[in-house]
């Protein structure tokens, strides 16, 4: 196996007010912000087109589940099929 993480997919966050969050970010720091949050684009070193996903959710979000973190982080992998298999041989459940 090459490579296992190769960049970050997305944060995402639980809060009481997810359009106040949005609001400021848009405001204090210039963040373009939708009703997801807010796209990051980007091209990797080939020359395709990525994205990265900052997005504040509501406290009561059941998106996370079954975690009961407030947050989430997903990352792109070079080959997902691959790396699950790996992590299985090294013990990860």
């Amino acid at each position: 196996m090459k490579k296992r993480i190769t960049g970050l997919g997305g944060f995402f966050f639980k809060t009481k007010d997810p359009s106040k969050v949005k609001d400021w970010y848009n405001k204090h720091l210039g963040l373009n912000t939708d009703q997801y949050g807010s796209t990051f684009w980007w091209k990797n070193k080939e020359g395709n087109d990525c994205s990265t996903q900052w997005s504040p959710m509501k406290d009561d979000t059941t998106y996370f589940e079954p975690s009961t973190s407030s947050f989430m982080m997903n990352f792109r992998v070079e080959n997902l099929v691959e790396l699950i298999q790996v992590l299985k041989e090294e013990g990860v459940r």
